[in-house]
């Protein structure tokens, strides 16, 4: 079973670009790979046919994990997002209550997410422990490391 998944109309536009290069060029260039290896003789010693056949069944997973993510995808318009409280594409400036550092994130879908850029999961624990917070509210997060404690600070876009 599949989830919906909400993301940005650039996101969106990311992943069908990836779809479209995967299934034209990215299979072309299996292929390429395949009949060069097919033809250095026997293909059950072949490492180099066997290594071509791993990259294509690779390939063709991204391939199906991307239709399927591209299906079960809703757009979200930014203008209309509630920043009142915590929701998907909120940047939410907080202040680690442990140490009183002060962090801001992006809560976007797996997808989008990339620690690097600020950007957390909404599935993840911070991310789901954030969701319909007000500023002022304080998180308690459960993570391995123990319980985080984050009072929320700003809401924005």
């Amino acid at each position: 079973m599949s989830t919906i998944t909400y993301v940005t109309k650039q996101t969106l536009d990311q992943m069908i670009e990836e779809l479209n290069v995967l299934k034209s060029s990215g299979r072309a260039e299996i292929a390429r790979a395949i009949a060069e290896a097919r033809e250095k003789g026997d293909l059950k010693e072949n490492a180099e046919y066997d290594a071509a056949k791993e990259a294509q069944g690779h390939h063709e997973a991204r391939i199906a994990i991307l239709d399927a993510a591209i299906i079960n995808s809703r757009i979200i318009d930014i203008s209309t997002i509630d920043t009142s409280k915590v929701t998907i594409l909120s940047k939410v400036k907080m202040e680690n209550m442990g140490n009183k550092k002060s962090i801001e994130y992006q809560i976007v879908s797996e997808n989008e997410a990339d620690l690097k850029l600020g950007k957390i999961s909404v599935s993840s624990p911070i991310g789901k422990g954030l969701l319909g917070k007000k500023v002022g509210e304080v998180a308690e997060i459960e993570t391995p490391g123990g319980i985080l404690k984050f009072k929320v600070k700003g809401i924005s876009v």
